[in-house]
């Protein structure tokens, strides 16, 4: 016996011997990582579709730590006329105001000290505020103070006029007063080209002669929103990422890049209350919607803390009920128990490992439960058909660890994802399981003896626990030596589900008869399987993924309809200075090709265009790559300025408004962005945005070679860590065979459901690799015992199915009644995970029980062996014969 067999004997042994403080210690772990647990705190951060290390995540963290955490939008709804051309912009500029902390001067904070405006402005949570109240706003600013500085420039050229015109009247010898009316003349011919640049000015405006434009003029807020040539109300195409329709305005409010997750939620619902004070209310407008990326991740996070507690108490129900049927009492719930100790020691170690809450953990419960159930249930079974804890671990424990280690190589796989949400996923599953194992030695011994002690101070038991005669006696036909045997099991507290027994006898006859045939159906179906898989769709957009009757979903439904638009592509352009003439012309010249290449036009807008331009650096300041760089920067207020370029000049943002497409053009699009990229030397420009991280892993999940790829790669290590506990290649081909097999029953059954994939049901591959490897190993392990016995192929595989076999289908049933639970989910995500676990285990038990006696059989008569027992104590040696 290996050393780690000596030391699981020993852990036993103590168990045996102490059950009452080793259930105590047990339950005082349990308690312990219930409590971490419960201190979980949910996320829904959206960076979980994204590797950390792709180019894509760093450039969109990046342009988030220089420009601000993704914004939270305020939708304003209504005839944009109502919006802007009314008292409504007076409204909207002092909620922009509210949410960037920056009341007018003098006023005081509305909603008092204690209201959100104030809150805002001590958390210091919002980066910047853009919305179209502070654009006319800063509009009207930036035209006052240009023209007092074109009126001072004015006044200084009309005295140097002057002064030159009186010296060149003096040396021509005129008069005093001659020299000042010349001098007064110069002057006004420079006022008169002022005055008429002036007019022309007021004439784009629509002002007066006398006018300078005001936030509260109408005529000049029409001229500087809207595009006569388009629509009386339709507003400029430029303006789309303030004015995105003619119904609708925006407000964004960036928030600062370094919060906690709770502090950004704190911040969320700040802007929510702040955006239904009574003061802000439009009249004449259907109102506003607050949405954006962090609204439904406060959403979401809050969906995912109540979804943990429904799927734990079904789960707890629904896999009672099934233990009910597939264990006498009392020791029924020994296999949920230690199930649910398992689950709360690993949540509890997650939390300190300082993990969150998210959808792959929640998802991961019912399956650990599952598979600590699975685990339990092997091992009491065995305790029971051998009568001793210590025999079970001599005999029985060197095939499950076989069985746990070939089940950590199929999840191993997962960690092979680019998805970082399906990594974590991977990473809790197989360290639940080891856990599970540990439980199940220490706690199941610990049980099962403290319930043999109080069996023996009671006397002998009735006839409940004895074989049944009837069935002990007589012969009979295949079918009736298949259910003795499950009676023998039922002698050891186990039993089959009744309505499965005589089925699955009847299957187990028809392989011993024609092995050969079951393996060639099998693998047809399995193609087709296979072949279906490469057309199958996967789902990756997060609002298809997250519950529907999610009202952030709705919002960002309604933000979507009304502006077209999915999300924003961020162009990260960094070097040593930005405002060198030569960079701004590139960006230019890019962001012009982008757009035209993309269909954008004055004329078609956001609407019939992939992408549209948003905030940006060449926009904002009306860059065109001939002008000061640096002048142009000084002349803009730096609460603008920060938002596009860094204070250093050396990281820029070019914004681009991404259309609503399906995810695959979405990829293309973005393509076609990255291949125009060619920044002059010394200047490095990548894509980032949500949307990218979105498209980037559709693209990797919807390969079907990357999903063949994964399964390849978990058969494989399943394979090498069978050959090295077996010392042979040869051994451990056997049971890959139904596990190989089943991952096609697998995609054949979800193609006819018509069950789509998301971006952790896409690699549960390795689920189907990893569980139908522990059933066939387990399977096998028992077969090589009863071959060892001098049994015949046939016999000793009936004895088999009749024994752990049943246990393979109780724990089978009852894992899947786990995973199932999974379906009662309000996530659509976790709800479609559980559609497809349960078939992937239904294939992979239906996989094992089918074929792994077809392939055991034809093994047995092309190598002419036997399977007998080796020296590890249930591991499989062919053997010559």
């Amino acid at each position: 016996m290996t050393v780690a067999g000596r030391a699981a004997e020993r852990v036993v042994a103590v168990a045996a011997r102490r059950p009452g403080r080793t259930l105590a210690l047990l339950a005082v772990l349990t308690a312990l990582g219930a409590g971490l647990a419960l201190g979980l705190e949910p996320s829904a951060a959206t960076g979980a579709l994204a590797s950390r290390s792709s180019e894509t995540w760093q450039a969109t963290e990046r342009q988030r730590e220089r420009f601000g955490d993704h914004a939270v939008v305020v939708l304003a709804r209504g005839p944009l006329p109502q919006l802007v051309l009314t008292e409504n912009l007076g409204r909207l500029l002092g909620l922009e105001g509210c949410l960037a902390a920056r009341p007018p001067r003098g006023a005081a904070v509305p909603g008092g000290p204690r209201g959100p405006c104030a809150e805002l402005a001590r958390m210091r949570a919002v980066r910047v505020v853009y919305g179209p109240g502070t654009f006319v706003n800063a509009a009207v600013g930036e035209i006052q103070q240009g023209l007092r500085d074109r009126l001072d420039a004015k006044a200084r050229e009309a005295a140097r006029a002057a002064r030159a015109a009186r010296a060149l009247a003096r040396r021509q010898g005129r008069s005093r007063r001659e020299q000042a009316r010349l001098a007064r003349s110069a002057e006004q011919l420079v006022y008169a080209q002022f005055v008429r640049d002036l007019l022309a000015l007021n004439l784009r405006y629509g002002l007066g002669v006398d006018e300078t434009p005001r936030l509260d003029d109408p005529d000049f807020v029409s001229a500087l929103v809207f595009d006569p040539s388009r629509g009386a109300s339709v507003p400029k195409a430029r303006f789309a990422h303030l004015f995105p329709s003619a119904s609708s305005a925006l407000i964004q409010v960036k928030l600062e890049p370094g919060l906690s997750d709770a502090q950004r939620e704190r911040a969320t619902a700040l802007v929510r209350a702040a955006v239904a004070m009574p003061q802000w209310k439009l009249r004449n407008a259907a109102g506003y919607t607050v949405t954006g990326v962090p609204v439904l991740a406060e959403d979401l996070a809050d969906a995912l803390a109540g979804s943990v507690a429904r799927l734990l108490i079904v789960a707890v129900v629904v896999m009672a009920l099934v233990l009910a049927l597939v264990f006498r009492r009392p020791r029924r719930l020994v296999p949920l128990g230690v199930a649910l100790a398992a689950a709360a020691i690993t949540f509890g170690l997650s939390r300190l490992a300082g993990a969150p809450l998210t959808m792959a953990s929640v998802a991961a419960l019912p399956v650990l439960l599952g598979l600590g159930v699975d685990y339990a249930i092997q091992y009491q079974a065995r305790v029971q058909e051998l009568g001793s804890a210590r025999a079970a671990a001599r005999r029985a424990l060197p095939a499950v660890a076989t069985a746990a280690l070939a089940t950590v190589a199929g999840l191993a796989v997962l960690l092979l994802s680019p998805i970082p949400l399906v990594r974590g996923f991977g990473v809790l599953l197989i360290a639940g399981l080891a856990v599970a194992l540990a439980c199940a030695l220490t706690g199941g011994t610990a049980a099962l003896a403290l319930h043999g002690r109080r069996r023996a101070a009671a006397g002998p038991p009735a006839t409940a626990d004895t074989v049944n005669p009837a069935a002990a006696a007589g012969s009979g036909g295949p079918l009736a030596r298949a259910a003795r045997g499950a009676d023998e099991l039922l002698a050891a507290g186990v039993r089959p589900l009744g309505a499965l027994r005589r089925p699955a006898a009847a299957l187990l006859e028809l392989t011993l008869r024609r092995p050969g045939r079951v393996l060639v159906v099998a693998l047809a179906l399995a193609a087709a399987g296979w072949a279906l898989d490469t057309r199958a769709d996967v789902v990756s957009d997060l609002p298809r993924l997250v519950p529907q009757d999610l009202p952030a979903l709705r919002d960002l439904e309604t933000l979507q309809a009304a502006t077209g638009v999915a999300g924003e592509v961020d162009v990260v352009v960094e070097g040593r200075d930005l405002t060198a003439p030569a960079t701004l012309e590139w960006m230019r010249r890019y962001q012009a090709s982008v757009l035209a290449r993309e269909r954008f036009t004055e004329e078609n807008g956001c609407g019939r265009a992939a992408l549209c331009p948003a905030l940006s650096l060449i926009d904002l300041f009306g860059v065109d790559g001939t002008g000061d760089g640096r002048a142009l920067l000084a002349s803009v207020p730096p609460y603008f300025s920060r938002g596009v370029i860094t204070a250093d000049r050396r990281t820029a943002n070019l914004a681009f408004g991404l259309r609503l497409m399906p995810l695959a053009d979405q990829k293309a699009t973005i393509d076609r962005m990255r291949a125009a990229l060619d920044p002059p030397p010394g200047v490095t420009a990548r894509i980032a945005g949500l949307p990218v991280l979105a498209a980037d892993a559709h693209a990797a999940l919807a390969s079907p070679w990357r999903r063949l790829g994964t399964l390849a790669a978990g058969l494989l290590l399943a394979g090498l860590v069978l050959a090295l506990v077996r010392r042979s290649l040869r051994r451990a081909w056997v049971p890959l065979v139904p596990v190989a097999l089943a991952t096609g029953w697998s995609a054949l059954g979800l193609a006819g459901l018509g069950v789509p994939l998301n971006p952790m049901s896409a690699m549960l591959g390795a689920l189907i690799i990893a569980v139908a490897t522990e059933f066939a190993v387990l399977l096998e392990a028992r077969y090589a015992e009863e071959r060892a016995a001098g049994r015949a192929p046939a016999a000793a595989l009936r004895r088999t199915y009749a024994s752990t076999g049943a246990a393979v289908l109780a724990s089978g049933a009852t894992a899947i009644a786990g995973f199932a639970v999974l379906a009662t989910s309000d996530v659509q995500m976790l709800r479609e995970l559980g559609v497809a676990t349960v078939v992937d285990l239904t294939a992979s038990l239906l996989g094992v029980l089918a074929v792994l006696p077809a392939t055991l059989m034809l093994a047995e008569r092309t190598r002419g062996g036997v399977l007998g027992k080796s020296a590890t104590h249930g591991d499989l040696v062919l053997e010559r014969a």
